[in-house]
């Protein structure tokens, strides 16, 4: 008993640095996002450029791998929000 009363009084002794490393890990979730899509637009443009007519599949494998990118970064801004306000 007393072992839990002393890691529930750690945790809310460390409750800032939650938050602070909460907010650190949205930013770099975000960050991510945008270099992966970065990365894959360049990607792509590059591919279209040395095969022009794989337009349209190029175009649908970019939209679906960017889609993925985008709700990998939501979840962990939506985590990072769960840590922050509970």
């Amino acid at each position: 008993m007393q072992l839990l009363s002393v890691l529930l009084e750690v945790a809310t002794d460390l409750a800032p640095l939650a938050k602070m490393g909460a907010g650190i890990g949205a930013g770099i979730a975000a960050i991510g996002a945008g270099i992966g899509i970065g990365q894959i637009g360049r990607g792509a443009v590059e591919s279209i450029a040395r095969q022009p007519e794989a337009v349209g599949d190029i175009r649908s494998n970019m939209i679906v791998a960017a889609a993925l990118i985008e709700g990998v970064a939501f979840f962990a801004i939506v985590v990072c929000l769960l840590v922050v306000f509970l």
